[in-house]
């Protein structure tokens, strides 16, 4: 819960920051470090959901099942390996990651950071005035000399089914927060929560049921889902694809009860709703200032609003990428604007330049912590095309490659480039198998930076790695020319 640190504060500031996430954090901060006072508004726990109820905890929950897997497929580690997780141990540490739902720490951050907290619920009355009212009723008035940033972030969206809310079914807070293991449960959807907390739970014991309109993860390559999907499958998750819930509800026992589309009835301890996000807009006043209630907010390469000059809309707010280090990206670039915009200095907003969240576009990175993991960043092949893009496409078989047969005895993977033909340079990657997150940040960088291939000639792989697969890649498209394609 909230910490009851009583902090000294202002009423007006150069910039106040509405939530007090991963992103609004890293927009004070940036400002504070080039000379602004700020403010930072926060109704729940400072650090946010990626401290709390996401990223933290959901990684902590998939990372004994990762160990135990890795393990088990090493002759010579195998045989240590008896059983499955402890999942008491599991959620145990857990708690430990969460700092057991307490945010001292985050104040503590704050503090040494000379970022002002204002605990409560933040809402604009108008431009650069926002009314904070405290847990204890309390209400203040913050002013803002120069911006307002909102960051509040995103909340699961709850889909229209009949039923479905009178279940009380999980969102991804609930998963990742339980204190037990149900012995089942009913995911809908299937994306990246989806995937993940059906490898998790699975892993903790549960009988997991995973209903999606569509295949899995199908927003990447196609290969990624059909990888997990064997995976889980193989676990004894069961997959239903190309399937939609008609209706929800609990019987006597209180055992969730799904009626599908096609008739088909799912049954289940727990449902856990993974089928998109909504921004978290509804009452912050936006009204006041001309804007819609409810709204995702566009902005600016800079994150500005559009329409305004003093209010900016970081992180998944904003729509553009909803990951935890996109936003804080864009929240370097917003608070070093709001800075340069105070003290008249030049602003950088060019493509690229220091003020942009370029990146955002077309070099956005992610990975889906299932089994196996999947790492990706750039354009997939279809959206490329769909861009306009006349691209080459080159697939490997990351068992192929030698540093895979060292990292396991049955590793399972696949690595795709998709280039830029009259560019001549790569324009997204994708890869599937254990540990390819720690291949992603190279691809990254090549994509950012416009490497031309026959550059990429000369970065060398280690051997025996998994990175080989770059070379194996490279060789997939051809020698180089001299003068390039």
């Amino acid at each position: 819960m909230p910490g009851g640190h009583s902090v000294r504060f202002m009423t007006e500031y150069d910039l106040i920051v509405i939530g007090a996430g991963p992103v609004g954090e890293n927009v004070a901060d940036r400002a504070v470090q080039s000379g602004l006072s700020a403010a930072i508004v926060e109704r729940e726990l400072v650090g946010g959901d990626c401290s709390y109820w996401a990223c933290i905890p959901s990684k902590a929950l998939l990372r004994s099942g990762a160990v135990l897997r890795a393990a088990a497929d090493v002759d010579g580690a195998r045989q240590a390996v008896h059983g499955g997780v402890d999942a008491a141990a599991v959620l145990r540490r857990r708690d430990g990651m969460v700092h057991d739902w307490t945010d001292d720490g985050q104040v503590s951050w704050l503090e040494d950071a000379r970022i002002d907290l204002v605990r409560g619920h933040g809402r604009l009355t108008g431009p650069r005035r926002v009314v904070v009212t405290a847990p204890d009723g309390t209400v203040t008035t913050l002013t803002a000399r120069h911006a307002v940033a909102i960051s509040t972030g995103s909340a699961a969206m709850l889909p229209e089914v009949p039923g479905l809310a009178g279940i009380r079914p999980w969102t991804s807070r609930d998963a990742t927060s339980a204190h037990a293991v149900p012995d089942s449960l009913a995911i809908i959807g299937g994306g990246v929560v989806a995937c993940e907390m059906a490898t998790a739970y699975r892993d903790l014991g549960a009988q997991v049921t995973i209903v999606a309109r569509s295949g899995l993860l199908s927003r990447l390559e196609s290969f990624a889902g059909e990888l997990v999907r064997t995976a889980l499958e193989e676990s004894g998750v069961t997959v239903l694809t190309d399937a939609s819930v008609a209706s929800a509800s609990r019987d006597a026992a209180g055992r969730a009860s799904l009626t599908l589309a096609d008739h088909r009835r799912v049954s289940a301890a727990a449902v856990l709703v993974a089928t998109g996000r909504v921004p978290r807009t509804t009452d912050l006043g936006l009204e006041s200032v001309g804007l819609d209630p409810g709204s995702w907010l566009d902005v600016d390469e800079t994150m500005l609003v559009g329409g305004t000059d003093w209010l900016y809309a970081v992180g998944d707010v904003n729509h553009r990428a909803l990951l935890t280090h996109q936003g804080k990206y864009q929240a370097r670039a917003a608070g070093d604007v709001i800075a340069a915009r105070a003290q008249g200095s030049a602003v950088d907003d060019a493509p690229w330049g220091v003020h942009a969240a370029t990146a955002d576009r077309a070099a956005v990175p992610q990975v889906v912590f299932a089994d196996p993991e999947v790492a990706a960043v750039g354009l997939t092949a279809a959206a490329a095309e769909s861009a306009g893009m006349r691209v080459r496409v080159h697939d490997y078989d990351l068992a192929d490659v030698s540093g895979a047969s060292e990292a396991a005895d049955h590793y399972r993977g696949r690595a795709r480039l998709v280039i830029d033909d009259r560019r001549d340079v790569i324009v997204g990657a994708t890869f599937a198998g254990p540990d390819v997150a720690e291949l992603l940040h190279a691809a990254t960088i090549a994509v950012v930076g416009e490497v031309p291939l026959a550059r990429l000639w000369h970065a060398v792989p280690a051997y025996p790695t998994v990175s080989e697969v770059w070379l194996r890649l490279l060789e997939a498209d051809g020698r180089p020319h001299p003068t390039g394609r």
